[in-house]
């Protein structure tokens, strides 16, 4: 069964809303340029908290549909929630590595979900076999290999080790978004393309410190239990401002994860 590293618990909801909205525009662009439009049938795995279904719900209109499939009860309570304003969305319970219904898709999308499956290619090519002929299949995932600061800030570059060196120890792929197309590729997608956004946020922006220290907060667990940090080190009650006042003492910009997308025709829908 796939599972999500970082649970579901409220500061990590309250994390990946804030993640969500510092992703909403990349998004956007990487859906649009995906080929996502009007009156689309569209599945979106690893749907969480309903952020990419209600994004994906704009682009296919009242006309089209979107089906949010996620495995945690909890976030998709939420997610239900904030979608009632939108009939063309609903969502089901079920593992993204299993779960198929007889009706086909135009297309299938994800974001930031292969980061976490132990088998990518085999869940692309099972979803494939939902898609009409010649549907879409759309990736964006984090390629997390550049999180740093320029010019070098200790505190900061720590925390970004820890982070990278964590999700691989919880069987996460931090790095995959540099992956995306060849991954594309392997699972038998065809005329596959895409590009990646990245954003970067100055000494003084308060959202930089905000994230890392949500992120090393919710992984936190892992890395004291694999012995890559102490409770004393990470000192979380304290490390947002700390974050944050190290980035001003430097002048470091933070260079956050990048958000790459690829996409491309399926070659194993249902002829």
């Amino acid at each position: 069964m796939a599972t999500y590293s970082l649970g579901s618990s409220d500061p990590e909801i309250a994390r990946l809303d804030a993640q969500a909205e510092f992703l909403r525009a990349p998004t956007r662009v990487l859906l649009e340029a995906s080929g996502i439009g009007p009156g689309m049938r569209v599945l979106d795995l690893g749907t969480g908290l309903g952020h990419v279904a209600a994004a994906v719900a704009e682009l296919v209109g009242p006309h089209g549909e979107v089906v949010g499939l996620d495995v945690d009860p909890r976030m998709l309570e939420v997610a239900r929630t904030r979608t009632e304003h939108l009939p063309q969305v609903r969502f089901v319970e079920g593992d993204v590595a299993r779960w198929r219904e007889d009706r086909s898709f135009d297309a299938v999308v994800g974001r930031l979900i292969l980061f976490h499956l132990p088998d990518p290619v085999g869940v692309l090519r099972h979803h494939q076999q939902a898609l009409r002929p010649g549907g879409r299949v759309v990736v964006l995932d984090y390629d997390i290999g550049g999180l740093r600061s320029e010019p070098g800030d200790p505190l900061t570059d720590r925390m970004a080790a820890l982070i990278l060196a964590a999700f691989r120890a919880a069987g996460a792929d931090p790095t995959i978004g540099s992956r995306l197309e060849p991954l594309l590729a392997e699972a038998g997608v065809e005329d596959v393309e895409g590009f990646a956004i990245a954003r970067y946020l100055a000494s003084d922006d308060p959202v930089g410190p905000a994230m890392l220290s949500g992120v090393v907060r919710s992984l936190a667990p892992v890395m004291v239990a694999h012995g890559l940090a102490t409770e004393a080190e990470l000192g979380l009650d304290t490390l947002a401002t700390r974050a944050a006042a190290s980035l001003r003492s430097t002048g470091s910009v933070l260079v956050p994860p990048t958000l790459a997308g690829a996409w491309g025709r399926a070659g194993l829908s249902r002829r």
